[in-house]
């Protein structure tokens, strides 16, 4: 996990030319994609279709991410930082989770935290040249990398950029697309343009694929539940 400072990011919406911004308070994050080793430490799991200690997870949904967060804060003593239905381990669920803000657990970062965390202190695209920093569609071999594997960005992150798309709390548009959730960062199989800071995507909370992970924080004070954001650009469905 590594120590991310307070700081405030503007967020943008393409579609709407909005611009919006958000005060992020420090954090703890961690320093790579959950790999699939540590993943199946924790929930005793392999679903990824590609197979490799040090490769990123994948095939997993945000409902599989946030019973990860639970499940790792049990292991550690510490408080989770969500409250799940009855029915853990089910596919589809009709309430989302409450996020008890004041937990001290690991849970998935909002995407103004996300955003925060990849730019550090930058303002452009990328934090780097995209070749230097990320696995995607130009540089992949047309698969899945071990994370590490590229140069990290000034706070010491890797793969905040390509090699899979991390999955963030945040609702992408409630009244457009219901629950679907905000992913962030690009993947292996996508083209450049996808590998930006800014880019947003959506997918329903159900959904697996093979270019699709996450990453873990935990707050280093009380969190401030995310706040609404304008209606999203239009993305890759």
């Amino acid at each position: 996990m590594v120590a991310v400072p307070a700081g405030r990011v503007v967020l943008s919406d393409r579609r709407t030319r909005r611009s919006w911004a958000v005060e992020v308070a420090s954090l703890r994050v961690s320093a790579f994609p959950v790999t699939q080793a540590w993943y199946a430490q924790v929930t005793g799991r392999r679903p990824s279709s590609a197979r490799g200690d040090r490769l990123p997870v994948e095939g997993v949904s945000w409902w599989d991410a946030v019973r990860f967060c639970n499940a790792l804060s049990r292991s550690e003593g510490l408080t989770p930082a969500y409250r799940l239905p009855a029915d853990t381990d089910a596919d589809a669920h009709v309430e989302a989770p409450e996020w008890d803000t004041s937990a001290n657990g690991y849970r998935l970062p909002t995407e103004a935290e996300w955003e925060h965390a990849c730019r550090a202190d930058t303002t452009g695209p990328r934090y780097g040249p995209l070749d230097e920093v990320a696995w995607y569609q130009g540089n992949s071999g047309g698969q899945l990398r071990p994370v590490g594997g590229k140069r990290p960005n000034a706070w010491g992150l890797y793969d905040m950029l390509g090699n899979v798309w991390d999955w963030c709390w945040d609702v992408y548009d409630a009244e457009v697309y219901g629950t679907y959730r905000v992913l962030r960062g690009g993947g292996w199989a996508d083209e450049h343009w996808s590998c930006r800071a800014s880019v947003r995507r959506r997918s329903h909370p159900t959904f697996r694929i093979d270019d699709v992970g996450f990453r873990v924080v935990r707050s280093t004070s009380p969190s401030p539940s995310p706040s609404p954001s304008p209606s999203p650009p239009p993305s890759r469905p």
